[in-house]
């Protein structure tokens, strides 16, 4: 489950305009339990995503039905194909390294934050609900095992207004300071998510050249400088975090985006440096490569059919193809129960069939408007049917229905019309 932080409007660099998930905080219900600890209650593995505009999501024309598609919701799908995953984003768009600073601080006193507490004039304008509610991510952090934070892209962007006119003395110089600040507001930011969640992996993104050669020439070839001293730079620091046993990462974004900058950034049609679609899916290739060593590109939806559906990182592929009935989706029963190793009894006498995983137990009677779930009914829309496929008739069932009774994990993921189901 991808949870963003509350619902709302998001606005960046004077035109950023996008919906939040209208959701009750990222503790809502299907979030994981903290244990003493701070660590998950389940096997859940727990993501909480900070940072500025590229965390949210953001791209030119997003209005206030938009939900944005970035790098954070493709990890998602990265990670429900390893297992059951949750990521919290906690996202807020034009924020500067000192924002990110106070922000975290707040979290880490476990206190309220006005939004120009976080950041003066920040034009997100859920920030100061974000901030109220600064105190309860405390619990969310603290049952992270990863971290990820893109950042100083806002602190860096007067670069590419002014690297043009400076000389190479000037530029020096003023990276120089732009790096000590950077250093600074993050070394407090990392040091305080340790602090909260001791075994939470950190990766930290280096940060992009947006302006392709084509706009400036002058400017291009010292931006990239620019670039990449950002990026050894953030190495090193990771490296000093490290051997101090704070477990930091790079996820080295920039050299994607060298030479691709107009198709990966939106620069050329909208002037606006927020990645694309290609851009964002090169962002979550690159962290999922550093998070699992990969990245797997969803497939599309078979032509004709409703969705697909993943088993424990499997597409299930069948000529038993699941059905739309009443808004739900329905599946072959026996599909499922092979694919999760589970076991089924049918019953001639009362026309159901008892699956059994574990200790759960779900039993399904044709044509009954309810199910039994561990010796509960419960009520169903349409009740199971036999479903004819070629010269053969199987027994179909509401899909939610047996896979949370049986105790799975079940994430539906509507961009990809994609069920992710996770014993």
């Amino acid at each position: 489950m991808l949870k963003q932080w509350t619902k709302g409007l998001a606005r960046a660099a004077g035109s950023l305009v996008l919906a939040a998930a209208v959701l009750a905080g990222p503790w809502a219900a299907g979030s994981v339990s903290a244990q003493a600890g701070g660590k998950p209650a389940s096997d859940t593995y727990v993501i909480v995503t900070l940072g500025d505009s590229l965390t949210v999501g953001y791209e030119p024309g997003m209005n206030v039905s938009s939900k944005p598609y970035g790098f954070v919701d493709r990890l998602l799908e990265q990670g429900l194909l390893h297992g059951r995953t949750e990521v919290v984003n906690l996202g807020i768009a034009g924020l500067k390294t000192g924002g990110l600073d106070n922000y975290v601080q707040a979290i880490t006193d476990e206190r309220a934050i006005t939004a120009d507490g976080i950041q003066a004039g920040i034009s997100d304008p859920r920030t100061g609900q974000i901030g109220r509610e600064a105190a309860k991510a405390k619990a969310v952090i603290a049952e992270a095992d990863l971290i990820t934070i893109t950042i100083g892209g806002n602190d860096m962007f007067e670069l590419t207004k002014t690297a043009g006119s400076l000389n190479s003395e000037q530029l020096t110089g003023r990276i120089q300071e732009l790096f000590q600040q950077y250093t600074t507001n993050v070394s407090r930011v990392v040091n305080n998510l340790h602090s909260i969640s001791p075994e939470a992996e950190i990766i930290l993104a280096d940060q992009y050249n947006p302006i392709p050669q084509l706009a400036d020439k002058a400017a291009y070839p010292k931006l990239l400088e620019a670039s990449a001293a950002f990026t050894a730079h953030v190495e090193g620091l990771a490296k000093e975090f490290s051997q101090n046993g704070i477990q930091v990462t790079v996820a080295p974004v920039a050299k994607e985006f060298v030479g691709n900058e107009m198709t990966m950034t939106h620069i050329l049609k909208y002037e606006d440096i927020h990645p694309t679609q290609y851009g964002y899916e090169t962002m979550a290739r690159v962290f999922a490569n550093s998070i699992w060593g990969s990245y797997t590109k969803p497939e599309a939806v078979e032509a004709g059919h409703p969705m697909a559906i993943i088993v424990s990182g499997k597409t299930l592929n069948t000529p038993y193809k699941p059905v739309l009935v009443k808004n739900q989706n329905f599946v072959a029963v026996q599909d499922i129960v092979n694919a999760v190793g589970a076991k089924t009894v049918w019953s001639n006498k009362t026309s159901s069939a008892t699956v059994t995983y574990g200790d759960k137990t779900v039993v399904i009677t044709m044509g009954a408007k309810t199910v039994k779930v561990n010796g509960k009914s419960v009520s169903i829309n349409t009740p199971a049917f036999l479903h004819k496929v070629g010269k053969e008739h199987k027994t179909y069932v509401p899909l939610a229905v047996l896979a949370e009774g049986l105790g799975f994990d079940v994430q539906y993921n509507a961009k990809l019309r994609t069920v992710f189901i996770n014993p």
